[in-house]
Order: structure tokens, then sequence, then C-alpha cells
């Protein structure tokens, strides 16, 4: 019976401390065990163990300690894995090269395409705790585009004119991400006629990320201009075009009782100077000399008007009213163009009288049977600058009748234009 019982207790203790589960082994980790008696093996029934993952390594599933069971099994499973990050998002118009994927330790570089540029972090790290070190990044497009505008246009206006034709291709925009860009806007006049002077021009284009590209350029128009002329003395001057520019024409005219010297028309030529002579206009130098009365009318024509007065005396009463009204409307006589010539008297005796030059009688009786004037009694003839016999008067009438009458002949209405423009007035 001792021998026996002996046996059992043998049995037993080599239970207790016998190994029983499989020892533990873990990659990329350390294990940590004890047994419930102190046991130099660890893997006995009832053995605990823990299990710590090196740096860089988790748990892959099952409880960080497991107990070896009666099955000879242990509680769990157990293994380390390498730690893992979230997959990073590929950036649009861009990407990233990590140096280990997305574990633990990974460092990844973001890059943009060209004409994109980075917003965020350029690297990021995979972290412990299975986070990268700085939120994503994403690529930009902040370059603004490129538009080249057409160099400065320099142009000179043809002969007469006072505007140059002007044109360009507009200019194409490049962008350096997607090349997408809005359609091209000019600011400033578009191609065509310019007028003289300095034109200021802008070119516009935005891409799609709103980023603007803009260029300048200039359109200069020259007008190649003579020195300024300025109407003669007692004359009017019209031009056409602008007046003193290249190819434009200035013509002359003098009033009535001047005469045109020098050039009647000037142009203004490519060399910037005047054609022809200087214009000056001269008074009239009446010869009261001819021997005929036709030969003394012809002196007037389409230069003057005549306002012939013709009394029998001196002291005639309509004559004396007609020069006395007429001694304080000379302005208005010279305006009009108009020249009084007086007759006065009975042949031999009679006398005429232009201004302060006196008619010989002979050539002054001609004057009034050529106009058939009679002598007898007061008589005003009104002629024109043709030569023709307007209006005949036996009494006196006032200034402001003869000029009204004249200011509705022929010819008239453009004199005032004309002394308008100049401001030739009574006033």
């Amino acid at each position: 019976v001792f021998e026996r019982v002996c046996v059992c207790v043998l049995s037993q203790w080599e239970i207790d401390w016998t190994p029983w589960c499989a020892p533990i082994k873990v990659k990329h980790g350390d294990v940590s065990c004890r047994s419930p008696g102190g046991q130099y093996y660890k893997n006995v029934m009832g053995s605990r163990c823990k299990i710590r993952c090196k740096r860089g390594y988790e748990m892959q599933q099952g409880h960080p300690e497991v107990v070896c069971m009666a099955s000879k099994h242990w509680s769990g499973n157990y293994a380390c894995r390498e730690i893992r990050c979230p997959k990073l998002q590929m950036p649009a118009n861009g990407g990233y090269k990590c140096s280990d994927g997305s574990y633990f330790n990974s460092r990844c570089e973001f890059f943009c395409s060209l004409g994109y540029t980075l917003k965020g972090s350029k690297t990021v790290t995979c972290q412990y705790h299975k986070t990268w070190t700085s939120g994503e990044s994403a690529c930009i497009d902040v370059d603004a585009p490129v538009i080249k505008c057409p160099n400065l246009k320099d142009k000179t206006a043809e002969p007469g004119k006072l505007t140059a034709r002007v044109t360009w291709d507009t200019p194409e925009g490049k962008d350096t991400a997607d090349g997408i860009l809005t359609d091209v806007i000019l600011k400033g006049k578009p191609p065509g006629h310019f007028p003289e002077g300095l034109h200021k021009m802008s070119y516009t284009v935005y891409d799609r990320a709103g980023n603007k590209g803009s260029c300048r350029f200039s359109v200069r128009v020259r007008v190649r201009r003579c020195s300024p002329m300025t109407p003669p003395e007692n004359g009017y001057m019209k031009c056409d075009s602008d007046g003193d520019n290249y190819g434009a024409t200035c013509d002359f005219k003098c009033t009535g009782g001047y005469e045109l010297q020098g050039s009647a028309a000037r142009v203004c030529q490519y060399g910037l100077t005047w054609s022809g002579t200087e214009t000056n206009c001269a008074a009239m130098n009446i010869n009261v000399g001819v021997r005929t009365a036709s030969g003394l009318l012809d002196q007037f024509y389409e230069k003057r008007r005549l306002l012939i007065i013709s009394a029998p005396t001196a002291a005639n009463h309509y004559y004396r009213f007609q020069m006395t009204n007429l001694q304080h409307a000379q302005c208005g006589l010279d305006l009009r163009h108009v020249t009084v010539i007086e007759l006065v008297g009975i042949y031999p005796a009679q006398i005429g009288r232009i201004s302060h030059r006196l008619i010989p009688p002979g050539l002054a009786l001609q004057l009034r049977l050529l106009l058939q004037i009679s002598h007898n009694n007061f008589n005003m003839v009104m002629i024109d600058k043709q030569g023709m016999d307007r209006e005949r008067y036996t009494y006196p009438i006032t200034s402001a009748q003869i000029f009204t009458t004249i200011d509705t002949w022929q010819g008239r209405m453009d004199e005032m234009v004309l002394q308008q423009e100049a401001g030739h007035t009574c006033q």
C-alpha cells in the first residue's frame, strides 16, 4: 500500500511541473509569463503570459494576456502586426511618395503638377497612434495666366485725315496649370481708326481658379501739322480738315473794298510748310481817272455793292437827311461791302465823290446817263456785286431799311456766316 500511494504522489508532481502548452514565441514582441507555483517552466497549466509588441507594432487581435488551459491551448490568439495609418488621399493635380507606405514612421512627401502650388505640409509621418503628423495637403492653382500684348503701335495720319487705321491680333493667354482660360477681355478702343493722341489699352484673362493675368500696350497716332495760320486783316480764311494738318487746304477771301494779294489758297505740305505765298488784303485802289462810267463800275464788280445817291443840290432836304442818317451807319455799310457814291449838282457844276475822292464832272455825268438818274430831283440806286440795278428810291430811307434789303440778296447769307465765324460785328 505504501508503495502505490507514493507512485500517485509522484504522478501529480510530474503533472504540476511538466510543460503543458506550447511555448509562446511572438514576432516583433516580448512575452512575460508567470506560473502558479513559480515553477521554472512558464508554460505549465495555469501559467499567465503578457504580450508586449515592440514600438511600431500592435496586437493584431485578442487580449494582451493569455492563460495556459487544461486543453493544452492558450486562452487566445496572439500576434504583433505593424502599425498602419489611414491611406492618404491623393491630391488632385499632384501626388505623394512614401518611404514605407502607410506604416509606422513612414515619411510621405507631397508634390504638385506644373502650374500648381502645394497648400499644407510638404511632408507627413505616420505616428504611433495611427495618425499622420499633419492634415492632408492640396495642390492649388495660384499662378496667374500669362498674356503678352502687342508692342506700341505708332502711326501717322494720311494727308487730309486726322485718324490712322491701326490693327493687331488679339493676344492669346497661356496657363501653366490646366490650360483652361476665359475669353480675352479688351479694355480700350478695338482695332480700327484712332484719332490723334496716345491711347492706352489692356487685355485681361482669367483661369478656372480665378487668377488674373493682364498686359498693357499703347497706340499713338501722330498728325503732321504746319504752323497755324490766321486770317489776313480785313479778310477771311476757311480751311478744310483740321486747318493745319498735312494735306489741309486754306482758302482766303478779302472783305469788300479790299483786294487779295498773295495766294488765294495754301496747302499744308509734307515738309510741314505752307504752299504759295503769304496772303494779305489790301485796300482797293479806286481809279477815278477812267474815261467811262462802265470802267469805273467794273472796278467794283464782285467786290463791292454800290449805293448811288443823286441830288440837284447839296441843300436838297432829302439828300441832307439821307447823308446824315448814313453817317451813323458806316460800320453796317462796311460789313455789307457797300460803297457810297454821291452825285450832286447839275452839269457842268455837278461833282461826284467816293468817300474823299472826287469824281470829275464828265465822269459823274456819264454815271447819271448810264444809270438813267435824273439830275432834277433826289434819287437813290442800289446795285449788287454783279452790277445789277436792284432797288431805286426817290425819297430817303433809314439805314436799317437799307441793311434789311441787302441782307436778302444772293451771296449775303454766305458772307454773314463767314463774318460770324470770324467775329466781325458792329457791336
